[in-house]
């Protein structure tokens, strides 16, 4: 399976969702912006336990599918970003966070139009 951009694609993703608990990301999403932060964090890092799971999985069968719409979820994923700057709550202000939310979805990008 040759899929380089793909796993700098998936490696910048897994770092983001690092930075995301830094950023308070669950505080932009409707439901969990309605729990205190320690329960918006308990949560939104319990939900990451399984999507993880799944993505390994899934990468590790070498779903080809799967891997060809993870590349076009990482790209969707930046433009959501974008379209989400203008929330109030939104932390992803500095130049870190969107070095690794602009690579990940340009190497999703990338790996979906090389290998696809």
């Amino acid at each position: 399976m040759q899929h380089e951009f793909f796993f700098l694609g998936l490696t910048f993703i897994l770092i983001h969702e690092m930075d995301a608990i830094r950023c308070h990301e669950w505080r932009i999403f409707p439901g969990l912006a309605l729990l205190n932060d320690y329960w918006g964090m308990v949560v939104f890092q319990g939900a990451h336990i399984p999507l993880f799971f799944w993505v390994l999985l899934k990468v590790s069968e070498g779903n080809e599918n799967f891997i060809k719409g993870f590349d076009l979820f990482l790209v969707v994923h930046l433009f959501l970003h974008i379209f989400f700057l203008w929330h109030r709550k939104n932390e992803f202000k500095d130049w870190l966070s969107w070095l690794i939310i602009i690579a990940a979805g340009a190497f999703g990008l990338a790996d979906y139009l090389i290998a696809f």
